[in-house]
């Protein structure tokens, strides 16, 4: 990756530079998260743990000469063989996601399994140190292996992934952040982390495990791991990667929550930036085709062929047998937790950012810190876990239950925990089993005094604050699990409190306090709703899910964004939001764009090319027609850095200014100029021209986009950014209003649209007018 991003010169002229060459090396040292660093707005940014540059991403189809020859000489049967292979290639990142998730689910069920047995005998024969000891040991040594891995082998595979793969979704690329490394590591490390009974789900880095499935798959494999397919030249660009990449993400979502409409809403409400009729109907394929592999891979298990691993359907909690008849007292019971919902959210959002805040600090000391705040953290949550049901009091069996009470192995409502027979302890039955059965067992509408009201007060705040202080760490890490398990404490709580009154049992209290949660946190509607409802198979919520949800999004937004938002801005992804801010409004394009440009003729002399590409950082230069070319200096087009090197490294030159396009498109194919994958493309350095070759010509024209998207001078910035946006542009071409001038002012990349850059200029705007 060139690892190339926009800056300002102290000159004011439009660099676009490399990280490495800062004359103030601190300043990339500098953390992100801090409040006093330096505006460098989009130059760098913090993926996992690690200050790196960044660079914007091509997804805009470059119509040069070698396009065009290419496209008017394909075959039918070329254009059929990449139909089928786009497809193929859908197929297979939902069959492999399918597979991953299956094998993620059986490898925590069956560890997290045999802690919680172990765990579960030595209590059962009243060796309390010694369950604590073998609980704690456990936790620690699964949590030193995920944050080993994330620490010292993938950075990048550290928090949920979401974040970055919706930033790189809209433009932004940022390394190592869907490379094998973070792929291997986001597999094993969730396993450890989730294992290790840290309050953290599956679920968001499943999202990023399927999009880097469709990035390894997309890019023709890896050449770094000797994993390449050279027949799948097709896809050697950004458009056909992001294209893959979302279908990956929606994968991620349908195998994490079993839900395959609901990862298609995911992929179009949360992840995405652009979407397009063709892209919906790969996605459904890609989630159908998920589906169908989890479907076939469960009726296999229930066969007790995978260990620990439950019996469980396709639904994963299912309470479909509780009816919902509500009346008025539901429905205002409903608005209430729709606003704590939106509360809870938004100050979840705001302790999240501040501990994100604080965990950049140590994160900076180096891998070893942030192995040792993984173990205090793990430390911490087995005391919890242990420590907390201590408080509870023992609770007769219920008469008439239709398991067995108290549950002696490792899955049941009512663990036995230190209570006598006959007895079991509700908070244990919370805290002392995996996430997935703790839900179930909050969803649960069998006995309704099944959990007392100070357990779930207390199981809340211990699920509030171990979710904050555990998202950040050197794990991967989803927030669904902790959001849905706070969220449906206290919806089950203000059910136990109505339940004289209302009609609604208190299972589906405790679902809809969890999507009030959700909505207050994540900022999703529709996705949130589908996949809520194919969790629990229970489409008769659906008005009162989104009742909720839209009450708790609301509220929420009144105070802060979403936590995916917050995380993008947090950790400098220059991000374009879909509407302009108001203050760009009051500027116009020619307003935020600085020169002098860097141009090239359409002939250009190769020590000037040269010396062009070594002196700056542009991905892209306008060319320029003259005389005696033209009549008038006029634009021809944008040419791209990495076609400039490949073009330069086979030395097509001439001792004379003419034009050798034709010598070109016999010896070039449109295929030799593809995007390399994972950043391994020509570099500068690699080439080696002779002073000779330094004094004669290269013709450009061949591959100049002679159709680069431009905006007059004059236009606002805010259709500006809007434009900049929905086509997906890395450079936007600003021209000029009046004739008689140069044939373009300048170029406006993704930085320019910054509010830090443009507040930058004109500091006495008022952002927020």
């Amino acid at each position: 990756m060139e690892n190339n991003v926009d800056i300002e010169s102290e000159g004011g002229e439009k660099l676009e530079t490399n990280g490495s060459i800062f004359e103030d090396r601190d300043m990339i040292r500098e953390p992100l998260l801090l409040k006093s660093r330096v505006n460098t707005t989009s130059q760098i940014a913090i993926v996992g743990a690690n200050v790196c540059p960044i660079e914007s991403l091509d997804y805009e189809i470059v119509e040069n000469d070698l396009f065009k020859q290419d496209w008017r000489s394909r075959k039918k049967v070329q254009i059929f063989q990449y139909v089928v292979l786009k497809w193929t290639l859908v197929l297979l990142i939902g069959i492999a996601t399918g597979l991953v998730a299956f094998f993620n689910n059986i490898a925590v069920e069956n560890i997290a399994g045999f802690k919680l047995l172990l765990t579960g005998n030595l209590m059962l024969k009243q060796n309390y140190y010694q369950a604590f000891a073998a609980l704690a040991g456990c936790n620690v040594v699964l949590a030193t292996c995920a944050g080993v891995l994330c620490a010292y082998v993938a950075p990048a595979a550290a928090g949920s992934g979401i974040p970055e793969v919706k930033a790189y979704l809209n433009g932004v690329d940022a390394h190592s952040i869907l490379a094998p490394s973070t792929l291997f590591v986001k597999i094993f490390g969730s396993i450890f982390g989730v294992a290790a009974g840290f309050v953290v789900g599956k679920e968001g880095p499943m999202v990023h495990t399927g999009a880097c499935i469709a990035n390894l798959l997309g890019q023709g494999g890896s050449r770094k791991y000797h994993l390449t397919w050279k027949w799948l030249r097709y896809f050697k660009n950004d458009r056909d990667r992001r294209d893959l990449i979302t279908c990956g993400a929606a994968a991620g979502v349908a195998a994490a929550f079993r839900a395959p409409v609901g990862g298609v809403l995911f992929a179009l409400e949360e992840a995405a930036s652009w979407w397009r009729s063709a892209l919906l109907w790969r996605t459904f394929f890609t989630t159908a085709v998920v589906a169908v592999v989890l479907k076939s891979l469960i009726e296999y298990c229930k066969n007790e062929e995978c260990g620990l691993f439950g019996d469980g359907g396709l639904i994963m909690f299912n309470i479909n047998n509780s009816v919902p008849a509500y009346n008025t007292i539901d429905l205002l019971a409903i608005i209430l937790l729709g606003v704590i919902g939106g509360i809870f959210g938004s100050i979840y959002n705001y302790l999240v950012d501040k501990v994100l805040r604080t965990y950049s600090i140590i994160n900076e000391k180096g891998p070893a810190f942030r192995v040792l705040l993984v173990i205090i953290i793990s430390i911490l949550t087995s005391c919890c876990a242990f420590g907390i049901p201590w408080l509870a009091k023992c609770i007769p069996c219920p008469p008439n239950v239709g398991e067995e009470c108290p549950t002696k192995g490792r899955t049941g409502s009512y663990k036995s925990f230190q209570c006598p027979a006959g007895h079991y302890n509700d908070l244990a039955s919370l805290l002392l089993t995996t996430n997935d059965d703790a839900i179930r067992n909050l969803f649960s509408s069998l006995n309704t005094n099944e959990f007392r009201l100070t357990s779930l007060l207390l199981f809340f705040v211990a699920m509030y604050f171990l979710g904050i202080i555990t998202y950040g760490i050197a794990i991967p890490s989803g927030l669904f699990i902790p959001v849905i398990l706070a969220g449906a404490s206290y919806g089950r709580l203000v059910g136990r409190l109505l339940s004289p009154i209302a009609n609604l049992d208190v299972g589906l209290f405790a679902l809809l306090g969890a999507a009030s949660f959700l909505g207050g946190t994540m900022r999703m509607t529709v996705s949130l709703c589908v996949i809520l409802l194919e969790l629990t198979n229970n489409l008769l919520m659906l008005p009162l899910m989104m009742l909720v949800l839209l009450i708790s999004k609301t509220v929420a937004d009144c105070f802060n964004k979403g936590v995916y938002d917050q995380i993008v801005i947090m950790k400098g992804l220059p991000f374009l939001e879909a509407h302009a801010e108001p203050y760009m409004r009051h500027l116009v394009a020619g307003d935020v764009v600085s020169g002098p440009l860097i141009t090239f003729s359409g002939v250009e002399k190769v020590e000037n090319v040269v010396h062009s590409l070594r002196m700056t950082s542009h991905n892209g230069f306008p060319v320029i027609d003259e005389p005696p070319l033209t009549d008038a200096p006029e634009l021809c087009g944008l040419v791209l850095r990495s076609h400039l090197l490949v073009l330069l490294s086979g030395k097509l030159f001439t001792k004379h200014r003419r034009l050798s396009g034709a010598e070109t498109l016999k010896r070039y194919h449109a295929f030799d100029f593809a995007k390399a994958g994972s950043g391994k493309g020509l570099k500068l350095e690699d080439l080696e021209i002779s002073p000779e070759e330094m004094e004669m010509y290269v013709d450009l024209h061949p591959i100049t986009n002679t159709s680069p998207y431009t905006v007059v001078e004059t236009m606002s910035l805010a259709k500006a950014a809007v434009a900049f946006r929905e086509l997906g542009l890395r450079h936007l071409c600003v021209v000029p209003k009046t004739p008689g001038r140069p044939p373009i002012v300048g170029i406006l990349t993704r930085h320019d649209f910054m509010p830090e850059h443009i507040l930058g200029l004109y500091p006495h705007i008022d952002p927020h007018k």
